[in-house]
Parts: structure tokens; sequence; C-alpha cells
């Protein structure tokens, strides 16, 4: 039969991790677990810290199977998540910001604790956690006092069998559905590759290319200065941080003084590029302006391209501008270490492809149809992997139910 009870009537002890400076950190060290190394229930084994500590330390410290590591500092909709150490995990150590849980064996099984925790820990610490430098935090006492369903060890070990086979069933659907996602990204990257081929209309002579500055204008923002953000007439302005790859994000818009405004005004059907990015995956990621605010202007982090109307159709540019970005030629042409940029100099002398402005609206039209079938599918791929964590959820709750 199942009962209400608190998380600390189960538990044997709680204990908060380990500090250590950066100087004691080492590629030859134990492993130490950090909060982004927890997630959905589960330890994710990436970006692992390690740190040089004493067999004192190890043994005080360390996790064995059966712990349950639980975040106590995070941001307000993460902390609170917890992760079941495995029997197949390394000897590891855990950070300060985390809280290690050993339960009473005789009274909870972890893992029923731990799906319990997966159920409603973050949303619960959401509403009671205490709010640090921007940080919200839980103590151990808080933890102690996180409101869990009990039931007899039998019964506690088939509900967790239950849960494992549901969710089994499920986690195969999501990866058959990431699966599908990806060979999504594949198809576009393979259509566009094909569409400035030349093998969809034209000749080859119609497909030899030219440098960029030869059928479009090409030119870097204005750059970000305090003298301009205290200017007293500021114009909205576009940046990086705009720009993604489903096209303009304008809910974030900063505005700033620009002495030249004509100069760096947008136009209906610019292309703007991202001029610089720490991802090389990022760099050059494209978007079309369509005067979504009129008068705007934009920032140094962008390289405006301007066609020439009667060279190059500028939805044909902003294909082959992504397909040059999603194929990484824009990142072997942005060398560099850490910050990878373009640079206007080099786009001006990007090689172009400009067919007639009939071949390139053919081109157009045909991408066009293209992925307007892969949106559909990733709409409903999307909408089935937010069917897939609603029915997760769904099971946890009934599961749980007093």
């Amino acid at each position: 039969m199942k009962r209400e009870a608190r998380l600390g009537d189960v538990v044997v002890s709680m204990k908060n991790g380990l500090y250590k400076p950066a100087s004691e950190y080492a590629d030859d060290g134990t492993p130490c677990l950090r909060m982004y190394n927890i997630d959905a229930g589960s330890i994710v084994w990436r970006d692992i810290k390690r740190m040089h500590v004493s067999a004192a330390e190890l043994d005080e410290y360390g996790l064995r199977e059966g712990d349950l590591l639980v975040n106590r500092v995070n941001s307000r909709e993460l902390v609170g998540k917890a992760a079941f150490i495995p029997s197949s995990l390394e000897p590891s150590v855990f950070e300060s910001k985390n809280i290690r849980v050993r339960l009473d064996a005789s009274k909870a099984v972890p893992k029923f604790i731990n799906y319990q925790l997966l159920a409603g820990s973050r949303r619960h610490f959401a509403g009671h956690a205490q709010q640090v430098v921007g940080m919200a935090s839980i103590s151990q006492k808080q933890l102690a006092d996180f409101p869990i369903i009990l039931a007899d060890l039998d019964e506690q070990c088939c509900i967790v069998a239950e849960l494992e086979k549901q969710f089994s069933r499920l986690d195969e659907a999501v990866a058959n559905l990431k699966r599908v996602k990806a060979n999504l990204d594949r198809y576009v990257g393979a259509t566009l590759g094909e569409a400035f081929s030349g093998k969809w209309a034209g000749t080859e002579a119609d497909w030899q290319s030219v440098p960029l500055r030869e059928v479009a204008d090409v030119q870097l923002g204005q750059q970000r200065a305090p003298v301009h953000a205290a200017d007293a007439n500021p114009i909205p302005y576009v940046r990086a941080a705009n720009v993604s790859w489903q096209g303009l994000d304008l809910s974030d818009v900063k505005s700033m003084g620009f002495p030249n405004a004509a100069r760096y005004r947008l136009a209906y059907g610019d292309i703007l590029l991202a001029e610089a990015s720490g991802s090389a995956n990022e760099v050059g990621k494209p978007a079309i302006w369509r005067d979504e605010i009129p008068g705007a202007c934009y920032q140094k982090t962008l390289i405006r391209v301007r066609c020439q109307p009667d060279r190059l159709n500028f939805e044909f540019a902003y294909y082959f501008f992504l397909h040059a970005a999603l194929s990484g030629q824009f990142a072997r042409l942005a060398p560099g270490v850490g910050i990878l940029h373009l640079t206007a100099e080099r786009m001006l002398v990007w090689p172009t492809v400009a067919p007639t402005l009939r071949i390139q609206a053919v081109v157009v039209a045909e991408v066009d149809r293209r992925l307007s079938i892969v949106r559909e599918v990733e709409a409903e791929v999307d909408a089935n992997l937010m069917r897939a964590q609603a029915l997760r959820q769904a099971v946890l709750a009934k599961a749980f139910a007093a």
C-alpha cells in the first residue's frame, strides 16, 4: 500500500560535494561530476572534469551504486534535478554544487526515489529554492522535506520495473524520431548541394563562378561603442544573436546611435551573414531581411550582402550562402583560434555562382518545394517528441499517485 512520506524518512546520509581550485584539476585525475552531468534522471558522461583527490577524499566524497546525486545550485528551472548512480560508473567524486543522497536500503529502492525526483523535484524546488546571486539553491533540509510516496519494497521494485519497460519503449520511439531529424538535415544538405551543382538547369557556362563583389555590395556593420549607446536618437539594430537557422529572431532587439544611418540602414532583400562565431558550425549563418523593423540598421557582428537585382536573386543568394554554411565552406574560409571571422574582405572575393535570373528562379522554386516538405515533416517530428515527453511525465504521475 502506498503512503505519503518525506525524502528524509528514507535517507541514511546527505553530503555536499567537494570544492577544489582549478590548479587541482588534471587529465589523469579522478572524475568529478558537475551539475552538467545530471540530466533526465541519469548521469551523462560528457565534458568530464578530473581532479587530484586523496584516498581519504575519495572515501568521503566517492559515489557508489544506488547513490542519488541531486543538483543543489543552478537556475531556478533546473535546481533539484537528480540522477541515479549505476554500478558501471567509473569511481568518481562530485562537485560542491551537488548533494549526494544515500538511502536506507531497508526502506527505499534508489530508482524508485530517483523516479519521484525526476517526476517532481524541479517543479517543487522552483517554488521553494532561495535565490543567491542570480542562482537558485536548496539546502539539505529542503531536500529532506521533499514529499515522496512509499510502498513495500516488493511493490517499489514492481513499479520501477514497469516504468523501465514503458520508458524503454519511449526511448526507442524518441531515438527513431531523432534519426528522422538527422536524416532530414542530411536531405537539406544534399538538396542544396544538388541545387548549386548546375544539374537542374542551364549549361556549364551558366554556372561559372565570379567574385561576390561583381554581383552584390558587401559591407560590415557599425561597431558598438559607448558614444553610440549614449546617443539621444537611438535606432534599432540587428546583431548576430538575432540570426538563427530558422531565420531572424527579433524578440530581443537592441538600439544605439548611428551617425551615418543611411550607410547601415537595412533594405528589403538584404542577406545578413554571421561574421564571426566561436563555433565553426555557426559562422556564416545567413538570414534574409524583409523589413521586419522599418529603418533598422545592423551591427559589426554581421556582414550585409545586397544583391544587384539584375544579376543575383536574393533568395537564390540566401540558399547559396546557406549551402556554404551547412557544408563547412565558410568555416574553412574563416581560420582562427577561438573566434572565427569571415571578414568583409574575404567575402568580397567569395566565389559566387550567378546564372541567369531565369535559372536562379527555377532553382529557388525547386528548393522551396523540397524544403517545405522538410518543414512539414520536421514539425510533425517535433510535435511527436513533445508528445513523448508529455507521455513520460504522465506515466510518472500515474505511477506515484497517492
